[in-house]
Order: structure tokens, then C-alpha cells, then sequence
């Protein structure tokens, strides 16, 4: 019998918008289609990242993934674009199903201290985790929001260090 799902808008009403992320096959032009065509600038060069050094998860485990990525803070919202390179994770998964890319995610944060209390009720109303990470500066959880609003979900919880940074990272995007 398939799951009844609750709609996932009661759950995340009140969390801020923090993030558009991106999948793209060719990291280096859609960049320069953002800074050239959209005036969107302050992408720093791409960084490679893997999951394993993360500790990110992919359907519970953590298994070889790596990706790029790089992001920009523009009109109030961080703008991250993410080149899957070798491996498994949701972002290969996402190319893999739409080859020209397009938004994979929306990202709410909120204080670490709520995460566990948010990231509860999302998996009760039925939505899975795809992905997650425990990071110093924030614990974040990756839900399978498909079906209900056509890009995946992720919850961040973030520390009093990741505050911090996030007010650096407004100042260089």
C-alpha cells in the first residue's frame, strides 16, 4: 500500500530559504552563463569534493561520490551549482535522469538545535532521506521531495560556527 504523504509545506513554513542547488554537467559554463547572461557573479573557482571525506551519506551508507562545486550569495539567497565527476550520490542520480540539469534542491536552514525536530517530521510524513551530512557548521538532510514539489529538499541545521561563516561567505558572494 504506497504512503500517504502529508504535504510537506506545514513542515517547512517558517524555515528560511537559504539555498537554490543546481546540477549542471559542465560546471565552467554555467557559471559563465550566470555571470554573462544573468549578471550573477562572485562564483569562486569550483572545488572538487568528495563524499567520503564529508562523511555524506547516500540511502544510508557513505560510498564513493565526488562532485564539484561552487556558490554564490546573490538578492538574499546562496546560489550553489554541484558537476557530479565519478562515483554515486543524489547528484549523479539527478543527472542521470535529466542529462541538460537543472534545480535538484531548494535548502531551508534553520538552528541546529530545531534540526532534529524538523528532519522527524519530514520522515514521518513519509519523505526519505537521500543524503546526509554532520558538518561543523551544519547537519544537513536531504529529503526525497520529488513527487510534491519537483526538486529534492534539504533541511540545514545550522551551528553557531556555521552562522559565522555564512556571514563570511555573504561578504566574498
Amino acid at each position: 500500500m504506497p504512503v500517504t504523504m502529508k504535504p510537506v509545506n506545514t513542515t517547512i513554513a517558517g524555515l528560511e530559504l537559504a539555498q537554490i542547488g543546481w546540477v549542471v554537467p559542465d560546471i565552467d559554463a554555467a557559471v559563465k552563463f550566470l555571470t554573462d547572461a544573468l549578471a550573477i557573479s562572485g562564483f569562486p573557482q569550483p572545488e572538487p569534493i568528495s563524499a567520503q571525506a564529508l562523511n555524506m551519506t547516500y540511502y544510508g551508507q557513505v560510498v564513493a561520490g565526488e562532485w564539484l562545486t561552487t556558490q554564490t550569495y546573490t538578492g538574499g539567497i546562496f546560489i550553489e551549482l554541484i558537476q557530479p565527476v565519478s562515483g554515486q550520490s543524489m547528484f549523479h542520480d539527478y543527472l542521470a535522469r535529466y542529462p541538460a540539469g537543472g534545480t535538484q534542491h531548494l535548502a531551508f536552514r534553520l538552528p541546529v538545535d530545531d534540526f532534529d525536530r524538523v528532519a522527524s517530521q519530514l520522515r514521518e510524513e513519509g519523505y526519505e532521506i537521500m543524503s546526509e551530512v554532520d558538518h561543523p557548521i551544519a547537519r544537513m538532510a536531504f529529503f526525497d521531495t520529488y513527487q510534491t514539489m519537483g526538486v529534492a529538499t534539504e533541511i540545514m541545521g545550522i551551528t553557531p560556527e556555521g552562522w559565522i561563516a555564512i556571514e563570511q561567505m555573504k561578504k566574498t558572494g
